[in-house]
Formats: structure tokens, C-alpha cells, sequence
């Protein structure tokens, strides 16, 4: 079966997006679907292209059991919506730059994170002007988002 390909997206790929793709990928490899769902992420600006993601975000999924330090930043593009089955913005404004930016085939595929995992509108706010005890509840939220997320591929991944 071909796996599912997912892209996390936010403003800058360091903070919200790396952080989805390194919890879900941690969630589909303990269920099994390691092979079965493959995540990236990328970024609507190209600020932090070859960045790491922000020292914050890396120290929270530390805490957590999970490495994104590897990780580099790039810009999402036109390519990306050939390669992936979803491109999961993080808050409104990026779905609305991600399907401006889509080809008009291919619109379908970008949808809000929260919406699409739970059922439930609601943008994954910026932590990056926060304090660091802020990336704790970014964690929680994008861990039950993507808990959702895995729940609703359910056979798509098996």
C-alpha cells in the first residue's frame, strides 16, 4: 500500500510545523505505521531556510522523547503539492497563502490542522514571541491533534 504523505506547515518552519512533524512521526512509528505515514514540514516564508528549529521547540520534544534537532527549515512549494496526499496548515492564514499558492487541482489537499484532525476549528496559535512554558501547551495541543490525525488514517495507514 502507499503510504500517506503529510506536510505540517507554518509561517517560518521552526516553531509549529517541525514540532507537528516530529510528534507525529513518533506516534506513527509507536503504532506501527512508521512505514505507512511519511510527515515533513515546511514554511509559507523563506526566513529560516537551513535553519534548526527554535532551541525551544527542540527542548520541548526533548522533554518529550523526540529529536527534531536535525531538522531544517525550507519554504514550501508548487512541487509539494504533487508529493503530498495532505498539506495541513497551522493556523488560517497559512491555509489561505497554501491554497493561493496550490494549483487549482490541488486545492483539496490543504486543509487546517485542527479541523481536519478533530473535527474542531481552531488555529495552532505562534509561539515564537512567547516564553518557553508556552511550546509545553504547543506540544499538548499538536499531541492530541495528531493522536486525532493518526485515529482518523486509522486504515489508510494499516
Amino acid at each position: 500500500m502507499k503510504p500517506v504523505r503529510i506536510l505540517f506547515v507554518c509561517l517560518g518552519n521552526i516553531c509549529r510545523s517541525p514540532l507537528a512533524e516530529g510528534v507525529m512521526r513518533d506516534l506513527a512509528h509507536k503504532a506501527g505505521h512508521g512505514r505507512a505515514i511519511l510527515v515533513d514540514s515546511a514554511g509559507i516564508g523563506a526566513w529560516h531556510v537551513g535553519a534548526p528549529p527554535d532551541q525551544r521547540s527542540i527542548s520541548v520534544a526533548k522533554a518529550h522523547g523526540i529529536d527534531i534537532a536535525a531538522l531544517r527549515g525550507r519554504q514550501v512549494s508548487t512541487a509539494d503539492f504533487a508529493a503530498f496526499d495532505l498539506i495541513l496548515g497551522m493556523d488560517m492564514s497559512t491555509v489561505r497563502d497554501l491554497s493561493a499558492l496550490a494549483p487549482p487541482a490541488m486545492t483539496g489537499k490543504v486543509h487546517l490542522f485542527m479541523r481536519y484532525a478533530t473535527g474542531q476549528a481552531g488555529d495552532v496559535p505562534d509561539p515564537y514571541y512567547e516564553a518557553a512554558e508556552v511550546f509545553e501547551t504547543l506540544y499538548q495541543m499538536l499531541d492530541a491533534g495528531c493522536l486525532s490525525l493518526l485515529a482518523r488514517l486509522g486504515d489508510r495507514a494499516s
